[in-house]
């Protein structure tokens, strides 16, 4: 799977244990109460105002830890 900042949350997190977590640990829950986030990993960083060179390390990162 080619992992970019417009992949979907959801798309990643059934393919890769663990990113659940490591979102969290960034400071992205990508589930609430149950409730998964339907958008992409740049969307979810936006809505907490990460530039998108901070963006682009975070796919960086996903990419290393979903391998």
């Amino acid at each position: 799977m080619d992992i970019t900042a417009d992949t979907k949350i959801e798309e990643i997190v059934w393919k890769c244990s663990g990113l659940v977590e490591f979102l969290i640990q960034k400071g992205l829950p990508c589930v609430v109460c149950g409730e998964p986030f339907w958008g992409s990993i740049a969307e979810l960083a936006r809505q907490k105002n990460w530039n998108d060179d901070e963006i682009s390390k975070l796919v960086e990162e996903i990419k290393v830890l979903c391998k």
